[in-house]
């Protein structure tokens, strides 16, 4: 299909964010988010009030979407949504609603994989930001997945290497549950680590083959280390939370590179792009811009709004599955564990 304009509606509810995007041949028109600060007293996502606040959430989304970006729900061309993987009940929130909307419009329906369009996100149209060549390496990084992906084109990917236990952010997280900071404890570490020192305590990096990672080690290691400190100095935490805080990013972010060196060497592909919440991690973000001198990488860093979960990433698939009449069927379903 080729049309002057297209109009994608994406809408992204994986998880507790509600989201809502239209682009426009490509390019963000609108980007609403509805974050569940509900959470937070929980320290975790709770599945059941995730779902609901999504059930309370999406009209208004949609709605603030499409008048953000100045059309009309006749003006579409097509509703995509995350199909998977995420929280089953969240999920099932927005496909119901996108394939509601899709059938009353009768336009067409685009189901989405969530990792896919985190990856995909660097094709958002956005002045300064380059795109990739094919191929390259995608590194997901967020609260529920770890990933290497080979990357041969928008439709041709190969996970090969991946989290053997908890992803990257969950042990950001739960290190900072540990430590007492609130939750999601990510950017708090990070803004923390910049004062202090790197190289203050030592945690030893797992020993995983191949590409894999794995975080639950370094998390029981954290918690030994913090438990056994408190037991000489009760006040250990709040007098070196700053160097805790560098430390423990320093180490996530060594074994992410490690990896990434590795993926380098046996693929041969030095263009590296990294997606999902941890991306914004300035850690990250630096240890990448530094490869690109020292390692001759050429690294792609996605804009801060498409690095947690949005729904312009999801748009922009649908955008690219609308070019090949790639379409779903109304008989599509929700799936939690979805491959990529």
């Amino acid at each position: 299909m080729n049309e002057k304009n297209i109009f994608i509606l994406g809408i992204e509810s994986s998880c507790d964010d509600t989201a809502a995007s239209v682009l426009h041949n490509g390019k963000v028109l609108s980007n609403v988010i509805a974050n569940q600060s509900i959470h937070e007293a929980y320290g975790g996502v709770v599945p059941e009030l995730a779902s609901r606040a999504h059930q309370q959430n999406i009209v208004p989304v949609v709605d603030q979407a499409l008048k953000i970006a100045g059309i009309s729900k006749s003006d579409l061309s097509a509703v995509a949504f995350t199909k998977g993987p995420g929280l089953m009940g969240s999920l099932l929130v927005g496909t119901s609603f996108a394939k509601s909307l899709a059938f009353g419009l009768n336009i067409p329906l685009i189901e989405v994989n969530h990792m896919q369009a985190h990856i995909l996100a660097h094709f958002i149209e956005k002045e300064g930001y380059k795109k990739p060549d094919y191929p390259f390496l995608a590194m997901t990084i967020s609260g529920g997945h770890t990933q290497i992906v080979r990357v041969n084109d928008a439709f041709d990917m190969e996970v090969i290497g991946e989290t053997i236990d908890d992803a990257v952010g969950e042990a950001f997280d739960k290190s900072g549950k540990i430590l007492g900071l609130g939750y999601p404890a990510g950017p708090e570490i990070d803004k923390r680590a910049k004062l202090g020192n790197p190289k203050a305590f030592h945690f030893t990096k797992p020993k995983v083959e191949g590409l894999n990672f794995s975080f639950s080690g370094l998390k029981t290691a954290i918690l030994y280390f913090i438990k056994k400190q408190l037991k000489e100095n009760p006040n250990f935490i709040q007098e070196h939370l700053n160097d805790i805080c560098a430390s423990i990013q320093y180490t996530i972010v060594g074994i992410l590179m490690d990896k990434l060196k590795l993926a380098v060497k046996e693929t041969g592909i030095n263009r590296i792009a990294i997606g999902g919440g941890v991306s914004a991690n300035s850690g990250v973000r630096n240890a990448l811009i530094n490869a690109e001198q020292k390692h001759d990488w050429k690294p792609f860093i996605p804009a801060f709004e498409f690095t947690t979960d949005n729904a312009a990433m999801i748009a922009i698939v649908g955008h690219l599955k609308y070019l090949k009449s790639d379409f779903a069927s109304q008989n599509t379903m929700a799936t939690a564990r979805l491959k990529l």
